[in-house]
């Protein structure tokens, strides 16, 4: 589906705004916006809406909204809920197109909040009218002076001029952000505060952010997802126009209920399929207003190296050790400096140690010319696309800080496509003179690694191919749970190699299926009801003659009715027990916003205890699935470790992208598929399903 996020303009670009409930007290909800757009020189027209007044802070005020002198592009609402419905049924009637609802009282408070809140969207739609809110603090824009807000925040000074664009779907922590990021001097012109979100949506101001000239980094604050597709396609303009998108988003609690029955689910929880699908299309999360803010700031230079590489040059060993450390931990490579170059810097400073982490030691700031000769060093022979200097408070002394600055002031200018951090303790006039040069300054250097090395995820982010949704054909599902004989049939038809196998139902069959199988087999119980049959005893192995699998039948007949006497029996399953290789699992569980999502692991008992799974949404094909197995960090065992033979890869995806497309034909009643273990064979040989659960909702949810 494509969306028109230019919709948004008349939010953020009304020439003329209307605000209903208008107040003279500047200090109040509907008096707030006017003081501040009035203070900030808005160009537009502000028409107040009051009954009570024929003016308020020196402007027209008109009796109700009939009585306006033309039909508003915006209007805020700041009326009490019981009246806000009939509000925005009169501005619909004005061709009012877009309405900012400061009102609360809706779907934040339950089952009757949440009527009143879709008759409010209703009367908007047919009116073709959009809706920011209800229960927002609003949203502005700096660069023509427009401030739909009643914040406090604003209080603090107006928002500064920049290409950071900022949208929360929480209107106090949005304007906490912003007001954190004033303070750092860092400018948020654009901020959009969504609310309840009845209409319009954080994906709505991405998106809109991502066709703006004006922003360059969008910055996100994301609760839940009322619109996932919306977002995914907001979260794709962005990274087609080249801007990251730096989303927190709280919520990290695992599935319930729902995973009750299903290891996939259980193993893979919300927030860790969010994660993925936000990783997939481009964004980068982050995990507290720190980080999220550190990393806008650094983005403002739009230096995203996809070949990132971090040198540290120091006056401090310890500064240097703490900055490897973080790399490591970040996984940005710091490549020593080559043999030639550190000879050269031994030419010039003995005891320096010029690998790299490069220490010029105390000396350098006697002699300032050796800092400036250490980092021309590390920028052309190391080759680094981001560079550390750390220099301690000595970069921020009144005395040397010009000097300073003088010396690494040219290798701004000859290298305009690195990232060149300064790491200083500065007054604030001082700090502004290297970001004035085109530096950028922190006093840690482990923030500044992280937030060197988030760039180079940007710059690897922005050159992914976004995910296609392939169409997919409509998978015909059975009316209930089906059970493991019939769960493989449906994988088998559907392109998923399963173990050769028999379904038999008495001690003589069973006797008949091994031998035309051929020994050894596996038998287990096959019942809808008992989805984990080792827990009862339900699997028997290593099955050698005709005379054990009619024992063995007769066994887990009695294990079923002993220990789930309510159970439906199917069964007994002869299967070719296989041996080699190694045990894989894969799985679907069906996320709330995201649908149908795949997981893969190590097999047996290893994908619960190591919790090393890869996720990604349904569908995708091979080769999405082979990136996807290969991103484990038990891959591996899987590639040939240690001598041992690689696995048939190509079957092992084949498999997996297979049950992808089925789980997304299949639709809304598939809960979960559990496949445990899959055995990928060696190469060549193929991959085996040797158990199969599916769980179905026996109505279409």
């Amino acid at each position: 589906m494509r969306y028109d996020f230019n919709e948004l303009s008349q939010l953020l670009e009304p020439r003329s705004v209307a605000i209903i409930g208008a107040s003279a007290d500047p200090t109040r909800i509907g008096g707030r916006p006017i003081a501040t757009m009035l203070k900030a020189g808005y160009g537009g027209r502000i028409l107040p809406v009051n009954p009570n007044r024929d003016e308020i802070q020196g402007l027209t005020c008109y009796s109700d909204i009939e009585a306006l002198p033309e039909a508003p592009e915006a209007a805020i609402v700041a009326v009490p809920a019981r009246a806000a419905v009939d509000v925005v049924d009169a501005l619909g009637r004005q061709g009012c197109k877009m309405v900012t609802m400061f009102t609360a009282g809706f779907a934040e408070l339950g089952r009757e909040g949440r009527g009143e809140q879709d008759r409010l969207t209703g009367i908007a739609r047919q009116y073709g009218m959009r809706l920011l809110g209800p229960n927002t603090l609003g949203c502005w824009n700096v660069d023509i002076g427009y401030f739909g807000s009643f914040t406090s925040s604003l209080d603090l000074g107006f928002p500064l001029a920049g290409n950071i664009g900022m949208a929360s779907q929480s209107g106090a922590f949005g304007t906490h952000l912003a007001a954190v990021a004033r303070r750092r001097g860092i400018g948020v012109p654009i901020l959009v505060t969504t609310g309840n979100e009845a209409d319009i949506t954080v994906a709505d101001a991405i998106g809109w952010m991502a066709q703006s000239d004006r922003i360059d980094v969008i910055c996100a604050y994301q609760e839940g997802f009322s619109d996932p597709d919306r977002m995914l396609a907001a979260l794709n303009a962005a990274r087609g126009a080249d801007k990251p998108v730096f989303i927190l988003k709280s919520g990290r609690s695992e599935v319930g209920g729902r995973a009750a029955t299903s290891h996939t689910a259980s193993m893979t929880g919300d927030d860790a399929v969010a994660n993925e699908v936000l990783r997939a299309h481009g964004a980068i999360r982050v995990c507290d207003t720190e980080q999220m803010l550190d990393f806008a700031y650094v983005a403002r230079k739009r230096i995203y190296p996809v070949e990132n590489s971090l040198g540290v040059v120091t006056v401090s060993g310890g500064a240097g050790i703490v900055a490897s450390d973080e790399a490591e931990q970040q996984e940005l490579p710091m490549p020593p400096m080559p043999e030639d170059a550190q000879a050269e810097l031994r030419a010039l400073l003995p005891f320096c140690a010029p690998v790299n982490p490069v220490d010029c030691t105390a000396q350098a700031l006697n002699d300032l010319s050796l800092f400036q000769k250490f980092t021309h060093a590390a920028l052309v022979k190391g080759g680094y696309a981001s560079v550390i200097c750390f220099a301690t408070t000595v970069a921020g002394s009144a005395t040397i800080a010009p000097r300073f600055l003088e010396a690494l002031a040219p290798l701004r200018k000859e290298f305009p496509d690195r990232l060149i951090v300064i790491c200083a303790v500065a007054p604030p006039d001082i700090v502004k003179r290297y970001e004035d040069a085109g530096f950028l300054v922190f006093e840690d250097p482990c923030r500044a690694t992280r937030a060197l090395a988030a760039m180079g995820r940007v710059g690897k982010a922005l050159t992914m191919t976004a995910p296609v949704r392939q169409a997919v054909p409509k998978i015909p599902l059975p009316p209930t749970t089906p059970d493991e004989f019939q769960a493989k049939a449906l994988l088998s038809a559907a392109g998923i190699q399963v173990s050769a196998e028999r379904l038999v139902h008495d001690s003589e069959r069973a006797s008949d299926a091994a031998q035309e199988i051929g020994f050894p087999v596996v038998m287990k119980i096959v019942s809808p009801d008992i989805l984990h049959k080792s827990d009862i005893g339900g699997v028997m192995l290593n099955i050698g003659s005709s005379e054990e699998a009619a024992s063995a039948y007769n066994k887990l007949i009695a294990a079923a009715q002993k220990h789930r006497p309510d159970a439906r029996i199917s069964g007994v399953l002869v299967a070719r027990q296989i041996t080699g290789g190694v045990e894989c699992f894969m799985g679907i569980s069906r996320d709330p916003s995201f649908g149908a999502m795949a997981a893969f692991g190590l097999g047996g008992i290893f994908v619960e205890l190591l919790h090393d799974i890869a996720l990604r949404q349904c569908p995708f094909d091979e080769a999405a699935a082979r990136e996807m197995i290969l991103s484990i960090r038990g891959a591996p065992i899987l590639t040939g470790a240690r001598g041992r033979a690689p696995v048939d890869l190509d079957a092992l995806a084949r498999s997996l992208s297979c049950l992808s497309v089925f789980a997304a034909g299949a639709g809304a009643r598939l809960v979960s598929v559990d496949l445990n273990p899959v055995l990928a064979l060696p190469e060549g040989e193929g991959a085996v399903a040797l158990d199969a659960v599916i769980e179905l909702e026996e109505a279409e949810p």
